[in-house]
């Protein structure tokens, strides 16, 4: 099979799909593998260490697109991309088509298989590709929202963790998962004191187990939300819903009740956002004000650490990437249910239940 890895052109996006050693290894096994100069620059990597291992560096997007069976990228196509896609062609990369429909409408007209990384499922129902950059991204929400809340980036101007004397700042965590769960870390390690809300009692259970004394379990329903959400210096939207649009938990008057100078980092922007307030924004412009609340939405958060994020993304990625090239998309997704699940359209029509119910009126 031909592989192909495109440099990756959304805005601020420095990741890269494929390692040297993801490439090495699927030259040996057989395959061909198109990598597009200067594609792995921005996280560290140069062309020369790709060609060592067999790979065959290509001078545009257009000769892999136009030659490769298989499109190994990090982040969804952009427009340009689209065009390019043809109906025998897999792409395997982060859609999250939920968040938008231009994307959904543009890839499933062209025909193209689109297999995401962020509703790949292992047997226990878990998503090992979304997970790294989950922690990441978890990780990072708190030291982007501790940096928004300095006066300088129009924030309350507030250490999060204080100093003795003065009180530490309050951060509420929507969400129990995996970007939750490492937020919550981060803000205890800072010493904030951190309230983290989910629906699922049982993990609640577990977080209370196992947290720092500084983070209080609580479930989340819309009166807690807003009583917290009131208080809070530092909101986290960590929810998810696999392949789904993120739930809508802070309304834009909920917003409008927030403290002045408090921060929204909605790291569920990727889903559509867990605040009616967000919009997605880049590195290079990550904030902007609503009723004098900081909203920090960037889309790909783990792209401004992009020799980490691509190092852990690749680790998980390429177990499947190989599989998917040796298989192909029919045995790929007979393998399993959560290998099914990835498979998001295929043949003009949308073919994961989530993302259909996202969209009820295309076709299915």
């Amino acid at each position: 099979m031909i592989i192909g890895v495109p440099k990756e052109i959304k805005k601020d996006e420095y990741r890269v799909a494929l390692l040297p050693v993801g490439a090495n290894l699927l030259t040996s096994d057989g395959h061909t593998v198109l990598f597009e100069r200067g594609a792995a620059l921005g996280s560290g990597f140069d062309d020369e260490t790709y060609a060592e291992v067999g790979a065959e560096i290509v001078e545009s997007a257009e000769e892999i697109y136009r030659r490769a069976d298989l499109v190994a990228k990090v982040k969804e196509p952009q427009p340009s991309e689209i065009e390019q896609l043809r109906p025998d062609q897999t792409l395997f990369c982060y859609f999250h088509f939920a968040a938008s429909r231009p994307l959904t409408v543009g890839c499933l007209k062209s025909g193209s298989t689109a297999v995401a990384y962020e509703t790949l499922a292992d047997p226990r129902g878990r998503l090992p590709l979304l997970t790294p950059m989950s922690e990441i991204a978890g990780r990072m929400s708190i030291q982007e929202g501790a940096k928004c809340l300095e006066r300088p980036m129009m924030g309350r101007g507030l250490l999060l963790g204080g100093v003795p004397g003065v009180a530490p700042g309050e951060v509420l965590v929507l969400g129990g998962g995996v970007v939750g769960t490492h937020a919550a870390r981060m803000a205890a390690g800072l010493a904030a004191h951190v309230t983290i809300m989910d629906i699922n009692l049982d993990r609640l259970r577990y977080l209370h187990e196992v947290m720092p004394a500084n983070v209080t379990t609580i479930y989340c329903d819309p009166h807690t939300v807003e009583e917290y959400a009131m208080e809070a210096d530092l909101v986290i939207g960590a929810v998810l819903i696999p392949g789904d649009r993120a739930p809508r938990l802070i309304s834009r008057a909920l917003v409008s009740r927030m403290k002045p100078g408090s921060v929204i980092v909605d790291v569920s922007i990727d889903q559509g956002g867990c605040a009616e307030t967000s919009r997605p924004t880049t590195h290079s412009d990550p904030i902007y004000l609503v009723d004098g609340v900081v909203h920090y939405a960037v889309a790909n958060i783990p792209g401004a650490v992009s020799r980490t994020s691509s190092v852990a993304l690749c680790n998980a990625t390429l177990p499947y990437l190989r599989e998917l090239a040796s298989k192909g998309v029919d045995a790929f997704a007979a393998t399993d249910a959560g290998h099914a699940a990835a498979i998001n359209m295929r043949n003009f029509r949308l073919t994961n239940a989530a993302v259909a119910h996202a969209f009820p009126d295309l076709p299915t």
